[in-house]
């Protein structure tokens, strides 16, 4: 089993979905666990469940002084930062270009784009004090068009390309950025999919998302020095491959 023993972790968009069964995860392995999301009932409950060793900060993403607060909150609690998961994001409202809203268009990239350079920004400082890795979650929307997705699909375009720039200029200093690529995974996103009726995707049933703790797995797996090797890029679960790098069982 993978130890984050004496690791602190940062989860943004940790109150449900991917984001809490990564903070279950890294809790598993070890790691001490700041839970940031803007519901501040849901991230206690979940403080709450894994002990001591986790800590909920409410935080909005899209707010750059909020971010710095709890990045500096983090490692004054645990003493640094090893590991940051930039999971925060929203696909609502799917719509097509000539039908969308101009204000929902830019909330959406003040949450998935914005939101993860501001973490980024901000965990820096604290994780060039001995390096550090962080993941971002991507998707296979940041290179391919979908309708009614182009605000999810532009900004996580634009999260593949912070990626690739973080680990251009920080690799040389110890911190890793890698992008993670789960596929469709079975939470409230896909609800909101689902009911759009827009798209293929909203066309699959729900046995075809993988589970969230997959995910949470796979984020443990990238925080090793085993998966070094997809610094800089976007490391996919979708295929059988990906899923035996990260430990996980083939799919049926």
């Amino acid at each position: 089993m993978t130890s984050l023993d004496n690791k602190v972790a940062l989860v943004t968009g940790a109150s449900r979905g991917i984001g809490a069964a990564a903070a279950r995860a890294l809790h598993a392995a070890g790691a001490r666990v700041a839970l940031l999301a803007r519901s501040e009932a849901d991230i206690a409950a979940l403080a709450g469940e894994l002990g001591d060793k986790a800590m909920a900060i409410t935080c909005d993403v899209a707010d750059a002084n909020s971010v710095g607060a709890a990045v500096a909150k983090t490692v004054d609690q645990f003493g640094g930062l090893d590991i940051v998961v930039n999971n925060a994001g929203v696909i609502d409202p799917v719509a097509r270009i000539e039908a969308s809203d101009p204000d929902a268009w830019g909330k959406a990239v003040d949450i998935n784009l914005k939101g993860v350079y501001h973490v980024m920004r901000a965990a820096h400082g604290a994780l060039s004090d001995g390096g550090g890795v962080i993941i971002n979650l991507s998707s296979g929307a940041a290179s391919n068009a979908l309708e009614g997705w182009s605000h999810y699909c532009a900004t996580k375009a634009a999260v593949l390309a912070l990626t690739r720039c973080g680990h251009k200029e920080w690799a040389q200093h110890g911190i890793r950025v890698v992008g993670l690529s789960p596929g469709t995974v079975a939470t409230n996103m896909q609800t909101v999919i689902k009911e759009s009726g827009v798209n293929p995707v909203s066309q699959l049933d729900w046995s075809a998302h993988i589970s969230p703790d997959d995910v949470g797995q796979a984020i443990v797996y990238l925080c090793t020095d085993a998966a070094r090797t997809h610094d800089g890029g976007d490391f996919s679960i979708k295929t059988e491959q990906g899923r035996l790098e990260a430990g996980l069982s083939a799919r049926t």
